[in-house]
């Protein structure tokens, strides 16, 4: 919901439409969130204990797909097909990359340009979604509306893999969630992808046996290889340059310290993990 304030203001006024969007937004959000949350099997999140954790999985389902519909029924009350079509396109994209990702679990032949894409599916599209529709309803033109959309889509990847680098090596008291959760679900991550590609036959074998055992050890066992080849630091390095992408964008738009704060807001993405 920020996106679509921030992007509202650095093209014009906040309006009675962006704070709806951002609303809606919000909805979409969090209802992805608790559809995650099933999937991953997770107990923790923002402190707390999960939807799934607390109630079971057919509340967690209902509660999410009851707030994308509520969220659909609220965009369409503002009389523009424009924002229920970007929000009906981006939710489709994101359940395109998490089908895609849930297809590939146990594939750790995934190439880094699949990876990117499903990222650019399950992440990117929402945070491209909001940059859009907040310089749409402030009346920009259509090249700074793609202009800040490219934005979002370099601010989602670049998110989305520091996200994955936490689940790898983060702390669960400071992020809030529940972590380890890819690597439970074998799924193949930035940092995973590129430890793999580093490493010859019989050391892949090895990192493929701590992959796929049934222990609850997985992370412990894996960081010193993610260590040792710097894998952590490629990934991180990866996100830094999409950042770095986001906020060449927002020079192409006027100066305004909304635009300062999607710039600083871009950085804190990759701060995240310091």
């Amino acid at each position: 919901p920020a996106l679509v304030l921030l992007c509202g203001k650095a093209c014009g006024e906040i309006t009675r439409e962006h704070v709806v969007l951002a609303t809606v937004m919000e909805m979409v959000h969090t209802a992805t969130l608790i559809h995650d949350d099933v999937l991953d099997e997770a107990s923790i999140r923002r402190h707390l204990e999960t939807v799934n954790a607390r109630w079971d999985n057919e509340v967690s389902v209902l509660l999410g797909d009851y707030l994308f519909a509520r969220s659909m029924c609220l965009a369409s009350s503002l009389g523009s097909q424009f924002a229920s079509q970007a929000i009906s396109e981006a939710s489709g994209q994101m359940c395109e990359g998490e089908l895609c990702q849930v297809g590939g679990q146990g594939n750790f032949d995934l190439a880094e340009e699949e990876y990117l894409r499903i990222i650019s599916g399950k992440t990117a599209a929402l945070c491209e979604c909001c940059c859009r529709l907040g310089a749409h309803h402030a009346g920009a033109e259509e090249e700074v509306r793609e202009t800040l959309g490219r934005f979002g889509q370099y601010f989602g990847i670049a998110f989305q893999i520091i996200d994955d680098v936490l689940d790898l090596r983060g702390a669960e008291a400071v992020s809030g969630k529940s972590l380890g959760t890819d690597l439970n679900k074998q799924k193949a991550t930035l940092p995973v992808i590129r430890l793999l590609n580093q490493v010859g036959q019989p050391e892949r074998a090895e990192i493929l046996g701590i992959l796929t055992r049934l222990d609850d050890h997985r992370a412990e066992a894996i960081r010193p290889w993610l260590q040792r080849y710097d894998a952590i630091s490629y990934a991180q390095h990866t996100a830094l340059r999409y950042i770095r992408r986001a906020q060449a964008e927002l020079d192409r738009i006027p100066p305004s310290p909304a635009r300062e704060t999607l710039r600083e807001l871009a950085e804190f993405v990759v701060l995240r993990d310091q």
